[in-house]
């Protein structure tokens, strides 16, 4: 049977995971928790995934080959079948679930705005990485899609944020009070706004941190897990092995520590002065991705043989934008 990778998964108290799709199987999911060792190789080709909708996947007909750079696993007829099914494509306007708003910290000066179907919790806010959020409002789809525009036009605050900025700031940040602190000023200016949707319910703030989460707290001024990042796994090829332990998780990143002259299958003890390497899992969606077996690992020493790019400087902190 063959499984492929879906990526990273988020379930709302209870940590990451590995998602993976079996034709004829279904999904399945494998936890990841730090301190674990992951070590892979990819086997054969990255294939696009299909859609998912309506709680089951469709399998591409094509079972198109995919790039290993992309970050997305889908063909591009693929990629547009969701689109157009989308939220963000304004195609639901019907939808009858009720959504959020939210106002989401990434870092000093990087805060978004952004809606979420209620049924999902803060799942939405686990992907994207955000380091805190706070709920605006609550009510219909295009309630909640008016409140949007407006907040972004009056707060000057964006609807998306490169990865790669994130990644960047998350490298040091200032104390969860300060975090805090930020987002409860922006949740204030927001509600005080006039025109939103009446039957859009304003929501008080309360702030939720996720850097305890994703084991990124007290980090500041090194990378999430200790010391400073080595660099990013930029593709997946045929053959390649990715080795290391978990240390820390946020949004699709995987912060991985490699060892180097011990035993690196099953359970350290200890972070040793290996290299800190990241992760996005957005590139292992698609790959079926071999474990490597205990013996392989103890007979040599077993490090990451991927491409792997220099992480992005932290830029000089932003002012705080309330």
């Amino acid at each position: 049977m063959t499984w492929w990778c879906t990526g990273v998964r988020w379930r709302v108290g209870g940590g990451p995971a590995l998602g993976w799709y079996g034709e004829g199987k279904g999904e399945r999911e494998s936890p990841l928790v730090f301190g674990d060792v992951l070590a892979f190789r990819a086997v054969g080709e990255r294939r696009c995934l299909g859609v998912w909708r309506g709680g089951r996947r469709t399998p591409c007909p094509a079972a198109a080959v995919l790039s290993g750079r992309g970050t997305r696993a889908q063909c591009a007829e693929c990629a547009g079948i969701d689109r157009a099914h989308s939220v963000a494509a304004d195609t639901m306007a019907d939808d009858p679930r009720p959504y959020h708003v939210y106002l989401a910290w990434f870092g000093s000066g990087m805060v978004k705005v952004g809606i979420t179907g209620v049924g999902r919790g803060s799942a939405r806010l686990l992907e994207q990485g955000a380091v805190a959020f706070t709920w605006l409002g609550r009510g219909p789809l295009m309630a909640a899609r008016r409140a949007e525009e407006l907040l972004r036009s009056a707060l000057g605050v964006p609807d998306r944020i490169p990865y790669a900025q994130k990644r960047a700031v998350r490298a040091a940040l200032p104390p969860a009070g300060e975090r805090a602190g930020e987002l409860a000023r922006a949740h204030a200016t927001a509600v005080a706004l006039a025109g939103w949707p009446e039957s859009l319910e304003r929501l008080p703030c309360e702030v939720v941190d996720h850097a305890e989460v994703f084991g990124i707290e007290g980090a500041v001024g090194g990378a999430a897990g200790g010391g400073r990042l080595g660099g990013v796994v930029s593709e997946l090829v045929e053959g390649g092995v990715v080795v290391g332990m978990l240390v820390a998780a946020a949004g699709p990143d995987l912060h991985l520590v490699e060892r180097m002259g011990s035993p690196l299958l099953g359970r350290s003890r200890e972070l040793g002065e290996g290299r800190r390497l990241v992760v996005d899992t957005r590139l292992l969606g698609g790959w079926q991705l071999e474990a490597l077996g205990k013996s392989e690992g103890e007979a040599a020493d077993v490090v990451s043989s991927v491409p792997v790019k220099p992480v992005k400087e932290v830029p000089a902190p932003q002012g705080e934008l309330f």
